[in-house]
């Protein structure tokens, strides 16, 4: 059923809530919403203690590795972590308390996707694929999506369709999709992607991008017939957002029931 799914984005070792499309390597192009005070491990304790597993832990560049390990410790086994995970890294991260890793730019060198690294990945997780989430988080380019990496600035050659997604889907146990054009907006969620990826997924999607309130929780909840999750940033008062609370999301998830 579709559940909100929390999330604790780091970004030069500090919590943060950002305009996806602004985020490159000039750092005076960055729009931050929000940053915030507290430690990463203080989400992932709110988290715990609400009882919202599967997270995800997303570190935007360099320098968050450090909070990235804190949040996992404090919930052990429950969390996914993503950025920068490939295959020599991977396990490791298992080992330090992610539930699941979530891959994105590995797979895609010079922006094409490479069918070896997703193996090579795989193999380093032991052949487990509940243990991996493919990250197909995407920009929108002549009314379809293509596959974008290297915090969300290469547009790469992969358009997500129905032949992409049932191609990746054996070698993973979800998809984690950021619409980055809609990443830190609140203007609204892409109403068009979340009712493709629908039809076209059969393991569970977790979209993020441009989530305001508990009406954008129903209308996904709509739109994907209780299929798709979805992650709300920005608006959250936790992070600084005034369009919905944490605890009238936890209740919402507390309230659903799917046939």
């Amino acid at each position: 059923m579709t559940r909100f799914r929390p999330c604790i984005d780091l970004h030069s070792g500090q919590v943060k809530q950002i305009v996806g499309g602004t985020l490159n390597d000039a750092s005076a192009n960055l729009k931050t919403n929000y940053v915030s005070k507290l430690p990463a491990g203080h989400f992932a304790k709110l988290y715990k203690e609400n009882e919202l597993a599967g997270a995800h832990v997303i570190m935007l560049g360099p320098g968050n590795e450090a909070a990235a390990r804190e949040a996992l410790s404090e919930w052990k086994g429950a969390l996914q972590v993503g950025g920068g995970i490939n295959d020599k890294n991977a396990a490791q991260w298992i080992e330090w308390g992610a539930e699941r890793v979530i891959v994105t730019s590995f797979l895609f060198p010079e922006g094409k996707f490479f069918q070896k690294r997703l193996d090579d990945i795989l193999a380093a997780l032991g052949g487990d694929k509940q243990k991996l989430v493919i990250d197909l988080s995407c920009r929108k380019k002549d009314d379809t999506w293509f596959v974008a990496m290297n915090k969300w600035q290469t547009i790469t050659s992969i358009e997500i369709t129905k032949a992409t997604v049932e191609s990746l889907e054996p070698y993973c146990s979800e998809f984690l999709i950021h619409a980055a054009d809609n990443e830190g907006l609140q203007k609204g969620i892409d109403e068009k992607l979340v009712e493709k990826l629908a039809s076209w997924c059969s393991i569970p999607v977790t979209y993020a991008g441009g989530g305001r309130n508990l009406e954008d929780l129903e209308l996904v909840k709509k739109l994907s017939d209780c299929k798709i999750d979805l992650t709300i940033g920005s608006a959250l008062d936790v992070f600084g957002g005034s369009g919905v609370t944490f605890d009238e999301c936890v209740q919402w998830n507390n309230e659903q029931v799917c046939s």
